[in-house]
């Protein structure tokens, strides 16, 4: 019998959170890629781009090479999570989720929430669906 852990693959972006507290970038389990809650944090300059519409940019950018890495992209996104800080972000953060998105139209939830960071203005978890292109 093989054990849960055996059927599915870690994927790491190297990040240091992902290290400290122990959890995955994205975890693939047969067909489906389960990306963790994702930010607009540009690893290589370790710097966090001044509003929401440059961090959403980056957040797909982040999003976009962790699906690489699990032989996926963002055209396999089948359902999205998000949670914006200021209700005021949401046509920012909403116009670079339209543009990414269009034609491939995945489920979506969208919330207002405090999130850790406050220079933080939004976070995204998104699932995949290896091959589910129609």
């Amino acid at each position: 019998m093989t054990s849960p852990a055996a059927a599915r693959r870690l994927i790491s972006s190297g990040s240091e959170f992902e290290t400290t507290y122990s959890y995955s970038r994205a975890v693939v389990v047969g067909p489906h890629v389960m990306l963790s809650g994702t930010t607009g944090y540009d690893y290589a300059t370790s710097t966090l781009a001044a509003g929401a519409e440059e961090q959403t940019k980056q957040l797909f950018r982040n999003a976009a090479a962790a699906f690489a890495k699990a032989g996926a992209d963002l055209a396999d996104v089948v359902r999205v999570r998000m949670y914006i800080a200021k209700t005021g972000d949401y046509e920012a953060v909403m116009g670079v989720f339209a543009a990414t998105f269009r034609g491939i139209d995945p489920a979506c939830t969208t919330v207002q929430a405090g999130l850790f960071d406050p220079d933080i203005l939004v976070e995204m978890d998104m699932d995949a669906i290896l091959d589910a292109r129609a």
